[in-house]
C-alpha cells in the first residue's frame, strides 16, 4: 500500500467511525455553520435551475442548501466517499422531499464526471484531507462549464480555530504527537491561503480570490458538553482519544473541558471562535 493509500484508508476509517455523532450533532453544526454554507452558494453564483456539483458532501452540506436554492428545476449530484455519511445527508434530503438531489459515494481524487456539465461546483472542508488535492480539482475544474465558478473552504490555521485547535494542544500532554509536515493532510493543511491559491491555480482555475468568514462553534451547555461533542465528530481525535488509558482520557477530558469554559466567549454556555477561509475561482 503506498502512503497515499494509506492516508486514505486512514481518513476513511476516522471519518466512518464518527458518522454515528455527524448524525447526532446534525442540528448543532447546521446552526454554526450555515453561514458558511449560504457564502459557498453566494461565492458559486448558484441559483435557481443551475446544474451543481458539491463534492464531499458529508453529511450534506452544502449540497442539501444548494438543492433548496437551485428549486424543482435545478440538479444537485453530492459526492463523498464515506458511505455512511453519504446515507445521513440522503435520509435528510429525502425527508424534505428534495427530488432534485443524487448523492454518489466516490473519492475526489478518482470521481468520474461528465465534462462542461455543470454550472457551478462547491466543497466545504473537504480539500484538507485529501492526499493530492490538485487530482481532486482538476476533476472539477473540467467538469465545469466555462465561466462557471468553484467555491470551496479550508480552516484557518489552529490559532485562530481553538473550538478545533484546543483538545490537541492539551492531548500533547499526554501522547507524543508528530509535527505536521508539508502536504499532509488534516484540519490545519491548508491555513496558509497561498497553497489554497496555488493548488487552484495548479489546477486550472482563473480569477482566484481567497477571503475569511468568522464562525462561532456553540451549543454546548459547558466545557464538558464540548469536549463530549468533539469526541463523537472530530474522527482524526478521536483515533487518538482512543489510544489513552482509562485514567488519561478522563485526565484528557476534564482539561479541555476547563480549557473550553475558560476561551468561551459567552457568559453562559460555550461559544469559541474561528475562521476559515473561503476561496473562488472560475473556469
Amino acid at each position: 500500500m503506498t502512503s497515499a493509500e494509506e492516508t486514505k484508508a486512514r481518513e476513511f476509517s476516522s471519518w466512518q467511525s464518527v458518522a454515528p455523532g455527524w448524525r447526532k450533532h446534525d442540528g448543532l453544526l447546521r446552526d454554526a455553520f450555515g453561514a458558511v454554507s449560504d457564502a459557498l452558494l453566494d461565492r458559486a453564483g448558484i441559483s435557481e435551475g443551475q446544474t451543481v456539483l458539491d463534492v464531499a458532501c458529508g453529511t450534506g452540506e452544502p449540497a442539501i442548501p444548494a438543492a433548496m436554492r437551485v428549486g424543482p428545476g435545478g440538479k444537485v449530484t453530492a459526492t463523498d466517499f464515506v458511505p455512511e455519511m453519504v446515507a445521513i445527508a440522503r435520509e435528510k434530503a429525502q425527508a424534505g422531499g428534495l427530488e432534485q438531489i443524487d448523492f454518489e459515494i466516490a473519492d475526489g481524487e478518482q470521481i468520474d464526471l461528465p465534462a462542461a456539465s455543470y454550472d457551478a461546483a462547491t466543497m466545504r472542508w473537504g480539500l484538507m484531507f485529501m492526499p493530492d488535492p490538485v487530482a481532486c480539482l482538476r476533476r472539477i475544474y473540467e467538469s465545469l462549464k466555462p465561466g462557471a465558478r468553484f467555491a470551496n473552504t479550508c480552516w484557518a490555521g489552529p490559532e485562530e480555530n481553538p473550538w478545533a485547535s484546543l483538545p490537541m494542544m492539551v492531548l500533547k500532554k499526554y501522547m507524543e504527537l508528530p509535527e505536521p509536515q508539508p502536504g499532509q493532510t488534516g484540519i490545519f493543511a491548508f491555513a496558509d491561503p497561498d497553497r489554497i491559491r496555488s493548488v487552484m491555480t495548479e489546477a486550472g482555475f482563473a480569477d482566484i480570490a481567497v477571503d475569511s468568514i468568522d464562525v462561532l462553534w456553540s451549543g454546548a451547555d459547558s466545557g464538558t458538553d464540548y469536549f463530549q461533542q468533539v469526541i463523537e465528530m472530530a474522527g482524526p481525535l478521536a483515533s487518538l482519544y482512543a489510544k489513552l488509558s482509562n485514567q488519561e482520557r478522563a485526565a484528557f477530558a476534564s482539561e479541555v473541558a476547563q480549557q473550553a469554559d475558560r476561551l468561551s466567549v459567552n457568559e453562559t454556555g460555550i461559544a469559541i471562535p474561528g475562521r476559515t477561509w473561503i476561496a473562488v475561482g472560475s473556469r
